[in-house]
């Protein structure tokens, strides 16, 4: 059996976030304790009472799901006997997933993934004014339908495929008015469901280059070391371990396609038989078993969880 663990990107927040960890284990409290401290801020207050408005805020909801996973991923190795490096093959996170992943393989400190994604959250909120960007989710098509109608709706401004989720769901971005074109052109392509997406930006587009440069300056000052186990990259789909190849990827991906069922793809390829999404929420695992069917793919976000996946993992 070889293992993957996914990380979950924005959206997946939601008010109690971690706080039955924090209640039942002591490395949990440790890692809210951590990111409070980094980030001079009550977070975990947020993330465990709301309010979920300013949970939601770009700039809260990163590092608050950041933290959540590497909660989840300390009580196992600190209160589980559970070792990342002898039993995980892989690591990935979806968008901001991947600091998470980096902070779990030990590329990143806690500390530095905490402020790192405080300082993204703000830059890309602040990379485009409000209301002048979208993103809108296709249901019902894959990558290159996306990437069609992106075309055809872009007429001189930014669209284009933002997410390549699954085989039937992708995520386009860009200047609003060219997703409100996208949207009237839509059902022409085939997509059975044209969902505007409830999103403060347009991620991972080119009007995200002011963030990326931003990101560039933060992460020049951060020590990335060699991750524990390889991280398969939002950028590429493939396997990397190399601290310089890490950061630039980290700075690519604000303007890039997250590129996930090719993520998943390669994974299972390589042999991965089991992913196991960690921190809130459902979505990766659920992605998981769509694109590769017969995946066996679950989520540990809660005490009840770990207890559940534990003979596995330590199998």
């Amino acid at each position: 059996m070889a293992i993957a663990f996914l990380f979950p990107g924005q959206g997946s927040q939601a008010v109690g976030m971690g706080a039955e960890l924090a209640k039942t284990y002591a490395a949990a409290r440790a890692v809210f304790a951590e990111v409070d401290a980094a980030l001079n801020q009550k977070l975990s207050e947020l993330m465990f009472s709301g309010p979920l408005e300013e949970l939601t805020l770009t700039e809260n909801a990163q590092p608050a799901l950041m933290a959540a996973s590497l909660a989840v991923l300390r009580v196992l190795e600190a209160e589980m006997g559970f070792r990342l490096a002898d039993r995980v093959k892989f690591v990935a996170g979806h968008s901001l997933g991947e600091y998470s992943a980096l902070a779990a393989a030990g590329a990143l400190s806690l500390t530095d993934a905490a402020r790192l994604l405080k300082v993204r959250g703000k830059a890309m909120q602040s990379a485009v004014p409000v209301g002048q960007g979208a993103m809108a989710a296709l249901l019902g098509v894959g990558k290159e339908v996306a990437e069609k109608l992106a075309a055809e709706a872009a007429q001189g401004e930014t669209c284009q495929l933002a997410n390549d989720n699954e085989p039937t769901q992708a995520v386009i971005s860009g200047a609003r008015s060219a997703i409100e074109r996208a949207g009237g052109l839509a059902k022409a392509h085939g997509v059975r469901r044209f969902l505007p997406l409830n999103v403060s930006a347009p991620f991972h587009c080119a009007l995200m280059q002011p963030a990326a440069e931003v990101m560039a300056q933060a992460l020049a000052g951060v020590d990335i070391k060699s991750p524990l186990v390889p991280l398969v990259a939002n950028v590429s789909a493939a396997p990397i371990s190399d601290p310089a190849d890490i950061r630039a990827r980290l700075v690519e991906q604000v303007t890039a396609t997250v590129r996930w069922r090719e993520s998943v793809t390669a994974m299972a390829a390589a042999g991965v038989s089991d992913v196991y999404e960690i921190g809130t929420g459902k979505v990766l695992s659920g992605l998981a078993k769509r694109i590769v069917p017969g995946l066996n793919a679950q989520s540990i976000g809660a005490p009840a969880d770990i207890e559940a996946a534990l003979p596995a993992l330590l199998r």
